[in-house]
Order: C-alpha cells, then structure tokens, then sequence
C-alpha cells in the first residue's frame, strides 16, 4: 500500500522523512525546526558560523552572531533534535564578503544577502543536507514552493510585505526539488504566535535589520578593511564634462545618491544626484533627477526556473520584475539578442544599479510566480 503524501512531499511517514533545517537562530527557522520536530520529522538543524565570533557577539541583530548559535542550540535542545555548528568563516570571507568588496570596486551596488543564499546556503549547506541523508532541507524563508505541471515552482509568499523571493531568484530547479519553506504560507504574526505556542524563547526576538557582517550599517568600513587602498579619491562630474570637485572614493557613491556629493548648495540649480558611476576613470557622474530614469536593463548569469528552456524562445515574453526588494513588480518584457537577455520596462524606473538584481515574475493580477532573474550589468 503506497503512503499517502505527508506535508514535506513525501509518501512515507514523518518519523522516516529526514529534514535538515538551516538555523540562524531568528525566530522564523526557529519555528521551522519546531513545527517539523513536533510533526514528528527526523529533524536536524544546522547552524552556519560565517564570521568572526568575537565581533559578532558585538552586533546584537546579526544573523549567525554568538547569541545566534546559542538561541538556535536550545530550540534544539528544547525539541530534542540535534543540532550542529558548521565553521564556514572561509567560504563566506570568499564567496561574499570579498564578492561584495569587489562589487563596490567595480562602482556597483552589491546585495550580499542573494550572494549568501546562492554559494553558502543554497550550495554549500545543501551538500552537507545530501551527505547527512537528508529527504530534503527547509529554511524559515517567507517564500512557497509550489507543485506546477512541470514540476516544483517558486512563489512569491502568502504575505508580501515579508515576501523573499528577490533574495532567492538564483534558486535553480536542482535546488528546488531538494528544498522547502514551511513558512511560506504564513505572515510574521502567525510565525510568532506559533514561536509562543511552541514555548520558544525567541518569540520576541527583534529581526535582523542589517547585514550581517556590516557592524551598524557601515559597509566603507568592512571595504576598507578587505581593501585597505578602496578609499581613492576622483573626480565628481556633471554629465554635460564639467569637473565639480573631487570625491572621497567611488565606494561612497550609489547610484540615486542626493545627500553626501559635497557640493554647495544655494548655487541656484536643480538638485544632483548620482547618475553613473565609472570605476576605470574614478568618476562618479551626476546629473539632474530626470536623468535617473532607466528602460533598458542589461543582465548576466540569468538563471530561469519559468517553463520551457532558457533561450531565444523568451524574446518578447510579458513579465513583471523587480529591480528592489521592497518595490512591487512593474511591467517589462524580455528581450532576446544574440545570445543575451535584456529586459525592457514599460515606464522608466530610477536609481537602477549595476550589481543589484532584476528578478522576473509571470505575468497576471498576483504575478506570483518566480520565473528567474539576473545580476543588472548595464542600463541605458
């Protein structure tokens, strides 16, 4: 007799399903590893050290910070599954914490969080999930996995206003069959009621506001100490050629930026904001508001969980994307041209970087289907 599907997808019982749980030790993967251990799943959680403890006991609100780990050991402890910490100083100084140095470099604006999420978590961990014997491995992410014709689909979750899927639009179909999101269907006051219930001590607990390893929102610090010589100054120019001064350090700048230009005010012209930046010459280039407005938007390393394959088939396909985390998804279509994928909007949007993300989303009233995305290189 075949079992009937239990919650994680599987046709056996729960006490036969093993699921790795990634525990930060926040309250939303605190109640994912509670609820899956009182459903009766075989759980074990794991916990990523990804930086220095010492100054990461500082940070009160970082993710994996010292009070971290202890807070996720003893949900482990109180739900009596077991628990391990994994040093991963290494891979994330490598595939993060440089990656975001770098980017900043390159005079683009870098989000760590999908970098963590695309090489640590969803790479690194998810091996270590396979090699444990795990069924499959669940996150606190606010974000649903759906059962479509063609196989798991990702979708945007039940409560927008928490909704992660800008974060996680690098989640390939590979990592897709293997993962789950038990949340995705709640919003953040039924995750803590539930973290009450459970009688967890992290109910309460504030979420994390930064990123983690940028002690109270000063990303030039981290810079400037994975590369000391960051801080060169340039020339700060109008869009028209006209040299209005010097800079401190492209690493200051982002594009969109008004206040810190240390320019003077009262000259009788309308405000300047950053407009471009050009890491090869050092200039950051302003320019009036008007001039902040983007159509075309250029992409590499596209990853494309929509139906069908990646190719010239996408020209011309309608979709909504969205170009910041906390924006809703504004109509464009692709566009296919020799080999690359670039998206056109349908109204300009302003304050478009190099370095962030463009992620895709189907068409229709709730365009809640994640259909991929890509790292922004160019706009125009």
């Amino acid at each position: 007799m075949v079992e009937k599907e239990n919650s994680l997808g599987f046709r056996k019982p729960p006490s036969e399903t093993r699921v790795v749980v990634a525990m930060s030790g926040g309250v939303d993967s605190s109640v994912c590893a509670a609820l899956l251990a009182r459903d009766g799943y075989d759980v074990i959680g794991v916990t990523l050290q990804l930086y220095d403890h010492g100054a990461a006991i500082q940070k009160e609100k970082a993710c994996c910070a010292g009070q971290d780990i202890y807070d996720a050991q003893r949900v482990a402890e109180m739900m009596n599954f077991p628990h391990y910490v994994l040093d991963y100083e290494s891979n994330f100084k490598d595939s993060v914490m440089q990656d975001f140095a770098d980017t900043y470099l390159m005079g683009a604006t870098p989000i760590p969080c999908v970098r963590c999420n695309q090489t640590v978590k969803f790479r690194d961990l998810l091996k270590v999930a396979k090699d444990l014997g795990a069924d499959c491995m669940a996150t606190g992410h606010y974000i649903k996995r759906v059962i479509g014709p063609n196989g798991p689909e990702l979708h945007r979750a039940h409560d927008y206003g928490k909704d992660q899927s800008y974060f996680l639009f690098a989640t390939t179909r590979d990592q897709l069959d293997f993962l789950r999101f038990p949340l995705g269907g709640m919003d953040k006051s039924q995750t803590r009621r539930l973290a009450v219930e459970l009688g967890l001590r992290v109910a309460s607990k504030p979420d994390s506001q930064d990123i983690c390893f940028v002690p109270d929102g000063k990303y030039t610090d981290v810079i400037e100490k994975l590369r000391p010589d960051a801080a060169d100054p340039g020339d700060l120019v109008h869009e028209d050629g006209r040299v209005l001064g010097q800079h401190r350090g492209i690493m200051y700048y982002t594009i969109g930026q008004r206040r810190g230009l240390g320019l003077k005010d009262g000259s009788g012209q309308d405000p300047l904001f950053v407009v471009r930046i050009d890491a090869d010459k050092k200039q950051v280039i302003v320019g009036p508001r008007e001039s902040l407005g983007r159509s075309l938007i250029f992409l590499q390393d596209v990853n494309w969980i929509g139906d069908g394959d990646y190719g010239k088939e996408l020209d011309g396909l309608s979709i909504g994307v969205k170009i910041r985390s906390t924006r809703p998804p504004e109509a464009a279509r692709l566009v296919w041209d020799e080999d690359h994928l670039y998206v056109q909007l349908e109204k300009p949007e302003e304050g478009v970087s190099p370095g962030q993300a463009c992620v895709f989303y189907a068409p229709g009233e709730n365009q809640a289907r994640v259909l991929g995305g890509g790292w922004i290189t160019e706009t125009a």
